[in-house]
């Protein structure tokens, strides 16, 4: 179902926050990893609002491509010189970071823009999360909890605020292969609509699981970022856009295709166990992933999102629903899989 906002605490909350009128102050934003293709969906909501001044930071020199929008300029960077991040951090008042973490084996790019942010006396920072409340049984978000445990020690001796932004599963994933936003590339999930299966955890078909669309994404991070100072950010910012559990997913399936989808039905112990006793596999690329690494890593985010969907990890909260202007809707999640797999779509 898609994510009821309207609820009495998010009522009580919304009359403590200005409108948008009363309370607007541009501001300098800065976006880290920002020519990746999560980062340039959420942003450019940003750069089309033209409320706010739009920094990008970046590794390579090379232009990036499409060409960032107008207005949103860019910044070679260096994560691991501190100093000079520091320096290309001046006047940020709120940092959103998309870093890759796959790769960063040692924790330092973001630990040191973190550093630097700091520092350098940014206002409000998001970290690299973008996804799941937590991260059981997920090995390759590990890296992710050390930046949480960073942010909550300087901020007891810095004045500062974080948020952990939560969106659950972008909804878009279950439209792969096809792309169906601008920048997004598609990634092929356990629940796979394009050969009609999907995998599931036995007795664990009923857990919540969020997904929302990167495109409501972008509006509630605009929200967020449009908040006047003396309204705090909330360190759990969870947005909800669909509530719903892999029992809805197939029936949305099954409604949509006309007939059941096939299911391959895993134990929870041969999953803890490293097992994937499936007839069928993940498939996709990945720029940030070796080849020669990529059949080991699909197995064990298979095994992580199923062992994570089933205890719970992807149940996102809708702290940021409530700072979105009344009447804002989020996607549906069977409109949407409807108007992408409805007429039978598959490849």
């Amino acid at each position: 179902m898609t994510c009821n906002r309207h609820t009495r605490q998010a009522a009580n909350r919304r009359s403590t926050i200005p409108t948008y009128k009363q309370s607007l102050i541009m501001v300098k934003v800065t976006i880290a990893g920002g020519t990746g293709t999560v980062a340039r969906e959420i942003f450019e909501a940003l750069a089309e609002s033209q409320r706010h001044e739009v920094v990008v930071l970046s590794r390579s020199s090379t232009p990036p491509e499409p060409p960032l929008p107008a207005g949103v300029s860019i910044q070679v960077v260096d994560y691991d010189d501190r100093p000079s991040l520091e320096q290309a951090l001046a006047g940020t008042h709120t940092l959103l970071s998309f870093l890759q973490l796959f790769t960063d084996a040692g924790k330092t790019a973001q630990e040191n823009l973190i550093d630097a942010a700091v520092a350098a006396g940014v206002r409000r920072i998001a970290p690299s999360e973008w996804s799941s409340v937590s991260f059981t049984d997920m090995s390759f978000y590990q890296n992710k909890q050390a930046h949480r445990d960073q942010l909550e020690r300087l901020a007891q001796t810095h004045d500062f605020e974080y948020s952990l932004i939560q969106p659950g599963m972008f909804l878009e994933y279950l439209a792969a292969p096809h792309k169906t936003t601008a920048y997004l590339d598609p990634l092929m999930t356990v629940f796979d609509f394009s050969g009609k299966r999907a995998m599931v955890v036995e007795g664990r078909e009923d857990v919540p699981i969020t997904f929302t669309s990167i495109t409501d994404v972008g509006q509630a991070v605009l929200a967020m970022v449009d908040l006047p100072g003396e309204v705090p950010w909330p360190k759990t910012a969870g947005i909800c856009g669909n509530k719903l559990s892999a029992r809805a997913i197939l029936d949305m399936g099954e409604r949509i295709f006309g007939q059941p989808m096939t299911v391959t039905v895993l134990q929870t112990a041969d999953l803890e166990a490293g097992e994937l006793k499936s007839p069928w596999g993940l498939q996709l690329s990945h720029k940030a992933v070796a080849a020669e690494q990529l059949q080991e890593l699909l197995k064990q985010v298979a095994i992580g999102t199923l062992l994570s969907f089933s205890k719970g990890a992807w149940d996102s909260s809708d702290e940021v629903n409530r700072l979105l202007p009344e009447g804002f809707q989020f996607t549906g999640a069977e409109d949407f899989l409807t108007k992408v797999w409805g007429a039978g779509r598959q490849e």
